[in-house]
């Protein structure tokens, strides 16, 4: 099975937001996105806006379910009772639930799922309650996939911020994959889907594939951003489409 591909708008919103002008729209690069064989769009919104806006979302939520229904909409971020307020507001179909810090520039690390696992339950049974699939954010560790099955989780997704980040040192880049493939491997003894996603571009996408043959969703938005300023974003996503099907 190839593993599917949502958008992550942040990086377009990010642009947009460095003036007051609606371009680069949100919405219209979404929907080319989809157009062009993305499976779903991904935000993760955070308190200070610097990125997507609340505003944007019921806006892609009415994207999806006008023109694209069989698309997902995947909203990522720390569960503050705001986040968890804007996602029963927004209704996706999957939400990814990540440890940020709200100074962090981007997300940099997963859960520590034994010492968090009392914060989480009680959020990931609450989030479940409204028909939402919950994904937790983990660093790549053969232990964690069974400790976010206990939790009531559906999915992980594996933190791929290292092995993107080696792209300069094979040696390094092949001792991150490994990590990531044993944890795939522990997933899938564990029974609980696997998602990827950071710092993913086409020329590491494939490899990553190969190793993990139970990934069922990436989810890329800096390096496919990248990508788009040369290729268009129907062309980029048709590169990591076909890097996916590699």
């Amino acid at each position: 099975m190839t593993a599917s591909l949502s958008v992550n708008l942040n990086a377009i919103a990010m642009l947009r937001n460095r003036r007051d002008l609606p371009w680069p729209n949100v919405i219209s690069l979404g929907r080319i996105a989809l157009a062009a064989g993305a499976s779903g769009l991904t935000v993760h919104p955070r308190p200070d806006e610097r990125h997507i806006r609340f505003s944007d979302l019921p806006a892609i939520r009415a994207l999806i379910d006008d023109e694209f229904p069989q698309a997902e909409f995947n909203i990522e971020g720390y569960p503050t009772p705001e986040f968890l307020g804007l996602v029963a507001a927004n209704e996706p179909e999957q939400v990814t639930l990540v440890p940020d810090d709200p100074a962090q520039s981007t997300s940099d690390h997963g859960w520590n799922l034994e010492r968090d696992a009392e914060f989480l339950r009680p959020i990931i049974s609450r989030l479940k309650a409204q028909g939402i699939r919950v994904s937790l954010f983990i660093d790549p560790h053969p232990d964690a996939p069974a400790m976010a099955k206990v939790l009531g989780a559906d999915r992980v997704e594996l933190y791929t911020g290292p092995y993107g980040g080696a792209h300069d040192d094979p040696r390094l880049q092949a001792s991150e994959l490994a990590k990531l493939e044993s944890t795939a491997l522990a997933a899938a003894k564990a029974v609980i889907a696997v998602n990827a996603g950071h710092d993913l571009t086409v020329a590491n996408l494939a490899a990553l594939v190969k190793k993990m043959p139970n990934l069922v969703e990436v989810s890329i938005g800096h390096g496919l951003t990248a990508d788009a300023l040369v290729h268009g974003m129907s062309g980029a996503v048709e590169r990591f489409l076909n890097a996916l099907q590699a």
